[in-house]
């Protein structure tokens, strides 16, 4: 027994436990500003994921960072097989995570990095493992930036920032062995201690956060997902046999129809009579709509959608025409697709379709409960989704068998066309049996007045194409956009969303707007063409979805609400699938879909061009001027950069030629635009030039010309925003820009120019302020 005791393994024990270590760090400033840094790590973190570890992370590292503090000269072997131990069953638990998180990872990572943090934070006895910390707290905090949606997280991140600063230089003082800095017991003991430099750390804070944004501003913008790993929410488990034949919208429900997901959608009480939309949902995300409801919804945001391009997020299609609104005709028949248990990765049935196609993945973030109707872009072939099953219809419309909460998150990945007009133009228009079947249905009662009043506007269309050289109307492409863009011109929305009275019981929704209301409310401009072409034998269906919304440049995401919620008319063009047309007025005719771009293509193509044909010593004189140019613009800004250290004087001084910089930089960026405005105006045709320089004065004076309007729908708003004299001089520009531009009719110039320049001498003048006032 003696003998065991004398082993050497016993002696180490004893050594090791009776024994200081020798690198031990003693700084309580450096140990504060590192356990700030995770601790805002694990913050960030539960604010960006919305997750709960706070609670139990934050004191357990108070905890363990003020034992570790207080036993940092002991070798503590005891605890370190503790943490050790510990750290392996997180890891367990870990992997055993992972089953169920077969795709987005992230969030599993950064638990498992505070629970390892949280151990870690009772063994800190050395500056190297307080490095550690600050590496986890780093990491974080990355982690957090990519689970963000909102700009919730950027108070957080200047915090971060603004809290390692003065870490890195403790812990870069520590590196070098420096003295410690002062404490409130040891101020008054010169000589033996140092205190931060403020004002340094607040320049470079500033420095640091203007340099950030300077780069995130001209930072280009590459397409996103370039790995194909795509967030999904946790796996929701389903329980009964799911069909995907009803549809539930919370909107129906709360209103008490009873028959949860079942609700027909017809939008009437027990009397028969038509309520109000709800206040929160969209009427149109049912099997069944009634275009006949009254109301409007109150805004919120209901999701949030990180898309590689902008565009439409469809929901689902109507194909029968009710009268009064629409119906999925056929509802019950839907196919089910599974997925593997192993993968949350779905695939669909691709298009038949022989246009060119581009890949577009779009991530959906739900913020506001929503009917288990999934958006997404058009012609979908792969969703990444939590749900092992999902339904797809008739129309193209993606169904879950639960309900889209809060906080759920998939992915999808379509197969967009491209919209190419000409070749749409000549698409056949053969269209086979099951298309005609479906969509070409209007009711028999307004079928032929319909189809009237159609060829009507296209036989006014015709004469005035003989008259003025317009177009031809000779596809049915051309067709569409063209009637699209005479709702939009000629039928008007209300005023008060309660304005329009209800249909009567045999009233048609179609028939009352072309021919006693002469306009409606925005989705009956979808209901109206899609009756109107298919009335002319072209094949079209009423489809519902969200606008792109609102994008915020900070998250990179689309922040779409509620009131995003419209519907459109798509037309089916055979080879080529079925495109969208809105004749919303104030809406684009053309949903915003995909295009050809690619990132500094310019300065990609110059290069090229250089390369490819300047000779070898041309190259290096360029090189040799370029190289010289780049010097003094380095030494310049070294010497800039170091007036901030000289003083009071010097910071002054930066700031002042900052300004004066700044101000010259201005002052010359408008002379250019100036410049380069009058050279684009010159090289325009005479009408060309008359218009556009109508149009800088009329926006410099407040109202300027959306997009999306016509020069006729803006000639008619001005009416009611300009004087008379100023409004009747711009209808007369817009008239006669139209019937130059797309008739071909020249214009009277002398006069138009002659009224143009005598309304802005009057107006500057200020003989039509008066007026105005």
């Amino acid at each position: 027994m003696n003998r065991f005791w004398r082993l050497p393994v016993n002696n180490f024990w004893r050594h090791t436990q009776g024994s200081p270590l020798t690198e031990v760090e003693d700084s309580i400033s450096l140990r504060v500003l590192v356990l700030a840094l995770v601790i805002l790590g694990i913050v960030a973190t539960d604010i960006a994921a919305e997750t709960a570890f706070s609670p139990w992370a934050l004191p357990l590292s108070v905890v363990g960072a003020i034992w570790s503090y207080y036993r940092r000269g002991y070798a503590n072997i005891t605890v370190k097989f503790c943490i050790a131990i510990g750290m392996l069953v997180a890891l367990g638990a870990f992997f055993g995570r992972l089953v169920g998180e077969l795709n987005d990872t992230r969030l599993g990572l950064a638990e498992l990095l505070i629970q390892l943090q949280v151990l870690h934070s009772f063994d800190t006895p050395r500056r190297k493992n307080l490095g550690y910390s600050i590496v986890i707290g780093l990491i974080l905090i990355g982690v957090a930036g990519t689970l963000s949606q909102t700009l919730a997280f950027a108070p957080i991140l200047l915090l971060f920032l603004a809290i390692a600063l003065p870490t890195l230089v403790l812990d870069y003082r520590s590196r070098l062995g420096l003295r410690q800095l002062k404490t409130k017991k040891e101020i008054f003991q010169k000589g033996k201690f140092s205190s931060l430099n403020i004002k340094f750390l607040i320049l470079n804070f500033l420095l640091i956060v203007s340099l950030g944004l300077a780069i995130f501003a001209i930072l280009p913008r590459f397409p996103g997902y370039q790995l194909r790993t795509f967030p999904v929410s946790s796996p929701i488990g389903v329980k009964g046999d799911f069909t995907g034949r009803n549809i539930i919208n919370p909107g129906y429900v709360r209103r008490g129809n009873g028959n949860k997901g079942g609700s027909s959608g017809t939008g009437q009480n027990q009397t028969g009579q038509p309520e109000k939309v709800d206040q929160g949902f969209y009427y149109g995300f049912n099997s069944q709509i009634n275009q006949n409801l009254r109301g409007e919804m109150t805004p919120k945001v209901v999701m949030r959608v990180r898309s590689q391009t902008e565009g439409f997020w469809r929901v689902l299609g109507f194909d029968r025409y009710t009268g009064k609104g629409w119906e999925v005709s056929r509802n019950e028949d839907v196919t089910t697709i599974k997925r593997s248990p192993w993968s949350y990765q779905i695939f669909l049935s691709p298009p038949w379709i022989t246009g060119k196609t581009k890949e577009v993945v779009q991530t959906y973030t739900v913020v506001s409960d929503l009917p288990n109707l999934i958006p997404a872009m058009a012609y979908p072939k792969e969703i990444y989704f939590p749900t092992p099953i999902i339904a797809v219809d008739k129309e193209d419309g993606l169904r879950s068998p639960v309900e889209l909460s809060e906080d759920l998150t998939y992915t999808v990945i379509s197969e967009v066309p491209y919209r190419d007009r000409t070749l749409l133009g000549q698409a056949p228009t053969k269209y086979p049996q099951q298309i005609q079947k479906y969509y070409l249905q209007i009711p028999p009662e307004i079928a032929e007045k319909v189809r009237q009043r159609t060829e009507e506007i296209f036989a006014n269309y015709n004469r005035e194409r003989v008259a003025k050289s317009f177009k031809t109307l000779d596809s049915p492409y051309e067709k569409a956009l063209y009637l699209a863009q005479y709702l939009k011109q000629n039928y008007s929305l209300p005023q008060n969303p309660l304005e329009l009275p209800y249909l009567g019981e045999k009233e048609d929704l179609v028939e009352a707007f072309l021919f006693k209301h002469k306009g409606g409310y925005p989705d009956h401009f979808s209901t109206v063409l899609t009756v109107m072409l298919r009335s002319i034998g072209i094949p079209a269906r009423l489809v519902a979805g969200f606008s792109a919304g609102e994008f915020n440049p900070f998250t990179g995401m689309y922040v779409v609400r509620n009131t995003d919620a419209y519907a459109m008319t798509e037309v089916y063009f055979p080879k080529y699938g079925w495109f969208a047309f809105d004749p919303i007025p104030n809406h684009p005719l053309i949903p915003p879909s995909i295009e050809d771009t690619q990132t500094f293509s310019v300065l990609r193509q110059l290069w090229h061009w250089v390369a490819g044909w300047l000779p070898s010593p041309v190259t290096g004189l360029l090189n040799n001027i370029f190289g010289t140019i780049f010097s003094w613009v380095t030494r310049a800004i070294a010497w800039f950069l170091a007036l901030f250290s000289q003083g009071w004087f010097g910071v002054l001084t930066g700031l002042i030629l900052t300004t004066t910089a700044a101000f010259l930089g201005w002052l010359s960026w408008g002379q250019w635009l100036e410049w380069r405005n009058r050279q684009w105006l010159n090289k325009l045709p005479a009408m060309e030039k008359l218009y556009q320089q109508m149009l800088q004065w009329t926006a410099e004076k407040g109202l300027g010309k959306h997009p999306a309007q016509t020069p006729l729908e803006y000639a008619k708003v001005s009416h009611q925003h300009h004087a008379p004299v100023i409004a009747q001089v711009i209808d007369e520009i817009c008239q006669a820009y139209v019937g130059w531009r797309y008739g071909g009719h020249p214009p009277d110039l002398k006069r138009l120019r002659q009224r143009w320049e005598s309304l802005k001498k009057d107006f500057k003048s200020r003989k039509l302020v008066k007026n105005i006032e």
